[in-house]
């Protein structure tokens, strides 16, 4: 069978992060495909933005990501192969006021999956980004109730609208 060996770490704190994957490599081996889906920026709506909900953006998803995202590329790149799939929300594409944080984040990370991908590219790495759609998790159960608050709908009015964008309108 498959045996699952669990690390925890924050990701979000540089060093913990950087101990994170010298441990993976020491102990389980070389780190030959990275997916990284670290991190969620909570929403705010607008009148609840400040300097503190843009630092738990970046740190929450932003920072999570690109902390083990650099020493693992670096260790692939010393030996000359490997991929990397970050998984960054569709709110970097599109800016919604009830995500400000959380989108700018990801719009951040976009760019860096780019950036890496052409940096590392001639050393055999391979760096991707995914944006999945709207999935139903609790993530999205609070992002609907920042925006019914600040809207003043109700949930499934708000629910609709999102659905009412999807082409095959369901999650």
């Amino acid at each position: 069978g498959l045996e699952v060996l669990t690390m925890a770490a924050d990701l979000s704190d540089a060093a913990q992060a950087q101990a994170l994957a010298a441990r993976v490599e020491k102990e389980v081996g070389p780190v030959d495909f990275l997916l990284n889906s670290a991190g969620a920026a909570r929403r705010f709506a607008p009148d609840e933005l400040s300097a503190d909900a843009f630092h738990q953006g970046m740190d929450a998803k932003y920072f999570s990501t690109i902390h083990l995202l650099e020493p693992v590329v670096r260790a692939m790149a010393a030996r000359g192969r490997g991929a990397v799939v970050n998984v960054i929300g569709q709110g970097g594409r599109v800016g919604s006021p009830m995500h400000i944080p959380g989108g700018s984040a990801n719009a951040a990370l976009m760019l860096a999956t780019v950036a890496y991908a052409r940096a590392f590219a001639a050393k055999g790495i391979r760096v991707n980004g995914i944006n999945p759609g709207l999935t139903r998790t609790g993530r999205v159960e609070e992002g609907l109730a920042v925006s019914a608050r600040a809207s003043g709908r109700s949930r499934d009015e708000v629910l609709a609208d999102e659905l009412a964008r999807i082409p095959m309108g369901r999650m």
